[in-house]
């Protein structure tokens, strides 16, 4: 969404139209998520991030955050509802002042973490999609004779994987990475705990992260890609 384009949506209440059509639960909402994805996105996004907030939206977004809608024909794919509420999260996270950045820290420890449940729980469903996509590809590899010629690039190998599920992968360690570095204790304690509970690592987090901050950015625009490099590497270091 262009940023005048943006700033008309705010202007004319699309977010407040956005949370009304998220509160009917119909189809619509499909529609209702992909437009605040793009409304929310990036540094043009920050003052409809900041009014989504102000104008009480987090607590409408957040219900569809913790439960994916069942399949159906005019319902969006389960990977693409999931990417969009990360993706929606990742831009609070990333444009959200300090007033509301707070109360976005908060929905975290709200019913004693269920949140982060959630936010781990689709971590690790993400992980096990990406590691899947690695080892067909192992297979795939191990099974053609001239390995040299046949072995996936690696522009292609990070296609493949984002296809696979890694984009989501992403966005659910970058939200665990602020939540962790910058929201309540509890919260981050039930991080470390569940990592605990699935003999898991925040290393793992971390090499994620690294991964993430290597592609992210528009590669037209060389200084603001660097500039988020830094900042996530940055968050990376303080896990």
């Amino acid at each position: 969404m262009a940023a005048p384009n943006r700033e008309r949506f705010l202007e004319g209440e699309g977010l407040q139209l956005m949370i009304i059509m998220l509160r009917e639960k119909k189809i619509s909402r499909n529609g209702a998520l992909k437009v605040l994805n793009h409304a929310l996105t990036g540094v043009e996004g920050a003052s409809n991030c900041n009014a989504f907030i102000e104008i009480g939206g987090l607590g409408t977004f957040f219900t569809h955050f913790m439960k994916t809608p069942k399949k159906s024909k005019k319902a969006l794919a389960e990977s693409e509802y999931e990417e969009h509420v990360c993706s929606i999260i990742a831009s609070l996270l990333k444009n959200a002042r300090d007033a509301n950045r707070a109360r976005l820290f908060q929905k975290f420890e709200e019913d004693d973490c269920l949140k982060v449940e959630r936010l781990m729980e689709l971590n690790f469903k993400y992980l096990t999609k990406v590691r899947q996509v690695d080892e067909r590809t192992r297979e795939e590899n191990s099974c053609e004779e001239d390995y040299a010629t046949t072995k996936p690039q690696d522009d292609e190998m990070y296609l493949r994987r984002l296809d696979g599920g890694l984009f989501v992968l992403q966005l659910t360690s970058y939200i665990i990475g602020e939540v962790c570095v910058g929201g309540p204790l509890a919260a981050n304690e039930r991080v470390r705990t569940i990592l605990n509970q699935k003999k898991a690592s925040i290393e793992e987090i971390k090499t994620v992260l690294a991964e993430y901050a290597n592609n992210v950015g528009d590669p037209e625009n060389k200084e603001a890609r660097e500039a988020e490099k830094k900042r996530i590497l940055s968050l990376s270091s303080k896990l």
